[in-house]
């Protein structure tokens, strides 16, 4: 339970952070995502879990992308691609499609290197003798 009462602290947390930072007011947030503003005050102190749902509408309101707040609730797990994949997720051109197909290609390209890198020949290091057919 206790594990429960920490991902709603942290995620009101991070909603407070980045409503701060975009410089909007509690009543604000709450009419542009559409929930109540007692509601919103709950979670941003940690007293309720939101839904994801809830969590879709508080980050269109942020104007942030709603996996970073699903991440931040431990509903979605850290993506991975660092800033690249950052970057992809974040591009409001592209549709949600458009972008896992760009995120696919990107993870089989370092997938594909990865190996490559991994049943290489390491090269010889200094003091080692290699052989030369002359």
């Amino acid at each position: 339970m206790e594990k429960v009462a920490d991902i709603a602290s942290d995620i009101g947390e991070y909603i407070r952070q980045q409503r701060n930072s975009a410089k909007i007011s509690l009543r604000q947030l709450s009419k542009l995502a559409g929930v109540s503003n007692p509601y919103l005050s709950q979670i941003e102190r940690g007293v309720r879990k939101p839904s994801a749902e809830i969590l879709q509408q508080i980050a269109k309101g942020l104007r942030i992308s709603a996996e970073a707040l699903y991440v931040q609730a431990g509903i979605l797990d850290l993506p991975k691609g660092g800033p690249v994949g950052d970057a992809i997720r974040a591009d409001t051109e592209l549709t949600e499609r458009q972008k896992q197909v760009l995120l696919d290609v990107y993870e089989s390209f370092r997938r594909e290197n990865h190996v490559a890198e991994a049943t290489a020949k390491p090269p010889a290091t200094a003091g080692e003798e290699t052989t030369s057919k002359e």
